[in-house]
């Protein structure tokens, strides 16, 4: 069996519009961290770590080494993440809306097909007829739970200002359309389903019409899905014959969860 990692990284020297830091404690400065922590739980141990004690010392471990700890403070849209309903929008399909921690997990591990859109351009919108004729050009008929990926080749651009802002969006008939074929999860090798930003914003100002903003995203409030971005590699597959595991981290009361999603061939 051959292994294809589809995921990106929580990367802190990546370019991101949000801001992600991961805290780096070393070994050898983990013997002071321990001591601070846990001496500062009471007075008394504050107290007596002031003082200049210490409960451990580098002499007490192998090599004069703790252990490492790495603390990441990001959002949970950064890094290959699946985004559920709550993310939406507070209501999907009039019920209240789901959280990451609700997906079915047996609908992330599921037969996959690869989509070429890599043709379209930034501010192109995939829309259900591209998906027809890109299932046409592969003579593909979707199943139901089938993990449907959109690949533009967008992850490229990874790590750059250009990855915000050079890539085609999704439209809300092509999320239909797959919706009316069974599928449950669609993923796309881009920062996010709807056009950059700079496209819709741009769009929103002239016209004043909110339609312009979100609208693959605020589709959930009507139609319950789940989808995948920042996917990577998407090059290296087959057009199908493979496996999708996309099983989201636990992370409770959130829109979205990181996953490292891997394809699985034979």
């Amino acid at each position: 069996m051959k292994i294809i990692d589809l995921s990106l990284p929580i990367d802190d020297t990546a370019f991101e519009v949000h801001k992600v830091s991961i805290e780096r404690v070393g070994h050898k400065p983990g013997v002071a961290k321990f001591n601070r922590v846990i001496m500062g739980k009471t007075i008394l141990g504050r107290i007596k770590y002031l003082l200049g004690q210490r409960i451990l010392k580098k002499e007490d471990l192998p090599d004069g080494e703790f252990l490492s700890l790495e603390t990441v403070h990001s959002p949970v849209h950064i890094g290959t993440h699946l985004d559920y309903s709550y993310h939406y929008g507070s209501l999907s399909e009039g019920r209240p809306a789901k959280t990451s921690d609700e997906i079915p997990l047996e609908y992330c591990y599921q037969d996959g097909v690869k989509l070429d859109f890599s043709h379209k351009k930034p501010a192109d919108l995939i829309k259900d007829s591209d998906v027809k004729e890109a299932l046409d050009k592969i003579n593909y008929k979707l199943k139901p739970l089938d993990i449907v990926l959109f690949f533009t080749g967008a992850d490229k651009l990874f790590g750059s200002a250009k990855y915000f802002s050079d890539y085609p969006g999704v439209d809300p008939s092509a999320i239909d359309y797959l919706l009316s074929q069974g599928v449950k999860i669609f993923g796309v090798d881009t920062m996010g389903i709807d056009r950059p930003y700079r496209f819709m914003l741009t769009e929103f100002l002239k016209t004043k019409n909110p339609r312009a903003l979100y609208p693959a995203h605020f589709y959930g409030r009507k139609k319950e899905f789940i989808h995948i971005e920042r996917l990577a590699n998407l090059q290296k597959l087959p057009d199908y014959g493979f496996k999708i595991s996309c099983l989201p981290v636990r992370i409770r009361n959130t829109g979205a969860a990181w996953a490292r999603v891997i394809a699985l061939l034979e």
